[in-house]
């Protein structure tokens, strides 16, 4: 078998030339594997243990136990849900002597080297199974230290979201630790591990932080008990819901206040409070499910409320508006904010950001010690291999997945399908809507827990593909919040990044493998941004730049031997690799067929950059296999055929071809068609997978790296829009000579 697909299986083999039908086969299979499953909502003490900057949870016991003596012990628990097999590499800082166990086996002791270098960094290869993974840390206090740092290396990539153990703190987010103890409870010989299933209770020890209140504390009015009494006059609401039984006209409310007060009924006003006091109101209901909103305002009485409900004489019980997970109490609170602002209750009812309160901004919290709601990004995750289970990745912002939403779009306007461009937005607006409280989430907490490459921009592979995606929808029409996230991002291209004496990005990544470094792939993780930024601000800067990266990429990588791209330039060694890598050469002609399209006929350098295309072209071109695709690396026949590559030089021959920039009369259409053909015979399946994608790649001086390490993932989001972006513009190609044959006859 030459590719990947048996000849019965491919699409080419059901649909033939039906490149319309083949396109919506890719689409149709993505979207229903990646259903738009939300952020969740999780419990989260803010007394608990938090991540730093790098992601790692900070599990320095010396502050936070200060009662602990010399040789006390301390545990922390943590669950880690995986949907398949997953491997990434943990990172661990040692304070003292500590040990982790994985699924209550021994993965890391620490030696007296580590507990007395205060800056060790040790790696450990961690591998969760399918479900739930228990970490289990063991700390002893000495003089040196207590406790340690933990957590999964490049963090906003590779997520590691610990979860709480135990029955009675079900669903909520975050680790648990104990109390001092004088000796190792947990994982010596013979001693069993807590259970995770059961209650605290039953694992014989006192765990923190802290999630009950104490009964002075119950005692005290609900918002007061939560935020305490305001030195000021402050306002709070709370949040809840409830369903109206068919049969109910009227609806009855009854409670107390503690100082003014107004009751919503989804966005009708039916209680005012003017004091303190007992309130009964009945009013008219529609059945079936119904917001609650109060507003309480803090008196000298104090300040929260109580509110119960009933209809036909029956008490109604009341239901958390939105679900999260951990939250035992029907309500949720926001508080303390200014009396004077004012909202409207369909502006409160949201979690998409924070608000203003009064000293600072705040969000939702639930009726629990220093526990606030916190969305977080639980999709699919990545693993060393980029990718794991079969979770969803709806929700992420990568850039594998902002290609594959760029595919998405064109790939609607092309088959005229709202719903795949509606679900595309959907994605990108997740993202985007939750930005603000992204950043917020990033300063309340040390680490984000949404959006993790988008608020934690280094390098341009967290923010240019995406920040594409966004703006292509934006330049459609999308929302007004797209503009303000590629405000930062054009910010962050043109004035914070690396850059060479010569004006050239690169990556620096001081203490990296890839420290000072030039990557092919830069120039489609900044080109395409940069060249839609401009657009939708009118201001040719950005667009200048990204031609002005072209010519210096040239100078660095192109191989002028065979006309093709080396994959990096490691400034260490003071050369490039001359490893001409599929995708890095597919990401740079891909690019620049997006540059030549907007770019001014009467640029500068376009007559350079188009020398450039035609260049890299016929250098590409002369390497396709018989088969249609390309290798993995361009140049050695015996490396695998990759489809990624193959289908970004089917996009860029097509569009070269139809635009001009090619000669029509030269091999440039031939080699397009017989790419799309060799993609959907030998790389797509009649299911829609698309196979024969290398996984993300790191670099390497030796071919054998790419062709032996690199190996290809079934529906890696690295090659599914691209593949949808391939099969858009051959349905183009096709028509346009089409076209010009009917012309000449």
């Amino acid at each position: 078998m030459i590719g990947y697909v048996e000849e019965r299986e491919s699409a080419r083999y059901w649909f033939g030339n039906e490149d319309e039908r083949i396109l919506e086969l890719v689409a149709g299979r993505y979207m229903g594997a990646n259903p738009p499953v939300p952020f969740a909502l999780r419990a989260f003490s803010k007394a608990g243990i938090l991540q730093n900057r790098d992601g790692l949870y900070d599990l320095d016991f010396s502050e936070r136990l200060p009662q602990a003596e010399e040789g006390d012990y301390v545990y922390a628990f943590g669950l880690v849900w995986s949907e398949g097999e997953r491997s990434i590499d943990g990172v661990m800082e040692v304070l003292g002597p500590v040990r982790l166990f994985v699924n209550e086996k021994l993965e890391y002791r620490s030696t007296v080297v580590d507990e007395l270098d205060p800056n060790a960094w040790i790696k450990l290869p961690l591998t969760f199974g399918y479900g739930w993974n228990t970490l289990l840390i063991e700390a002893r206090k000495t003089a040196s230290g207590f406790g340690c740092r933990f957590g999964a290396d490049e963090a906003k990539v590779r997520i590691m979201q610990v979860l709480a153990p135990f029955a009675d703190r079900k669903g909520s987010a975050g680790w648990v630790y104990s109390e001092p103890v004088k000796s190792a409870d947990f994982g010596e010989a013979g001693q069993a591990f807590p259970d995770w299933r059961k209650s605290e209770a039953d694992s014989g020890r006192k765990w923190l932080p802290a999630v009950q209140w104490q009964h002075r504390e119950l005692a005290l009015p609900n918002l007061e008990r939560m935020y305490g009494r305001p030195d000021r006059t402050a306002a709070g609401y709370g949040w809840s819901s409830i369903r109206v039984p068919a049969s109910a006209a009227k609806l009855e409310l009854s409670g107390r206040s503690y100082g003014p007060a107004q009751i919503w009924l989804d966005d009708r006003m039916v209680v005012r409070v003017a004091e303190s006091g007992a309130f009964r109101a009945e009013i008219d209901v529609t059945p079936g499910v119904n917001q609650i909103l109060v507003r309480a305002v803090s008196s000298h009485d104090g300040w929260g409320f109580e509110l119960q409900a009933a209809a036909q004489g029956r008490t109604l019980p009341l239901s958390q508006p939105v679900t999260v997970h951990g939250n035992t109490s029907p309500w949720l609170y926001l508080a303390p904010l200014p009396v004077e602002a004012t909202y409207t209750p369909a502006q409160i009812r949201s979690i998409q950001s924070p608000f203003a309160g009064l000293d600072g901004f705040v969000y939702w919290t639930v009726d629990a010690p220093s526990t606030r709601v916190r969305p977080y990004y639980e999709n699919a995750m990545l693993s060393n291999k980029w990718t794991t289970g079969g979770a969803t990745n709806y929700g992420r912002w990568d850039y594998p997945l902002g290609v594959t939403m760029y595919g998405l779009l064109r790939t609607a306007q092309a088959l005229d399908r709202p719903d795949m461009e509606k679900y595309a937005l959907s994605h990108i607006e997740s993202c985007a809507q939750m930005y603000e409280y992204s950043l917020w989430d990033l300063e309340e907490y040390g680490f984000p827990a949404i959006n993790h490459q988008l608020v934690l921009i280094k390098m341009l592979d967290n923010c240019g593909s995406f920040g594409s995606a966004m703006l292509e929808a934006y330049l459609s029409g999308g929302q007004p919040e797209f503009r303000k996230i590629a405000d930062t991002i054009a910010d962050f291209m043109l004035t914070q990044l690396e850059r060479r004496e010569d004006g050239a990005f690169y990556r620096l990544c001081e203490g990296e493998y890839s420290a000072n470094t030039m990557w092919a792939d830069d120039l489609y993780m900044s080109g395409p941004f940069l060249i839609r930024y401009s657009q939708a601000t009118g201001d040719p800067a950005a667009i200048n730049e990204a031609a002005r990266q072209f010519l210096l990429y040239r100078r660095y990588l192109l191989m002028e031997d065979q006309g093709v791209m080396s994959h990096v330039y490691d400034f260490k060694y003071g050369k490039p690799t001359r490893i001409p890598w599929g995708r890095g050469n597919g990401w740079v002609l891909f690019s620049l067929s997006e540059l030549l399209e907007r770019l001014p006929e009467d640029h500068k350098d376009r007559e350079d950059l188009l020398a450039m295309f035609r260049e890299l072209s016929a250098g590409i071109a002369a390497l396709q296999s018989d088969s249609g695709l390309w290798h993995q690396v361009l140049n050695r026949p015996d490396a695998y055929l990759e489809a990624s590559c193959t289908a970004m030089f089917v996009y860029a021959f097509s569009r070269g071809v139809r635009m001009g920039w090619l000669d029509r009369t030269g091999p440039y259409a031939e080699a397009a068609m017989k790419g799309w053909e060799g993609l959907a015979r030998h790389a797509i399946d009649l299911q829609g997978n698309v196979h024969g994608v290398c996984s993300g790649s790191r670099y390497s001086y030796s071919p054998y790296y790419y062709m032996d390490d690199l190996r290809t993932v079934l529906n890696d989001n690295h090659g599914i829009g691209i593949v949808m972006l391939a099969g858009v513009e051959i349905m183009q190609l096709k028509a346009a000579l089409m076209r010009s044959a009917d012309e000449r006859s």
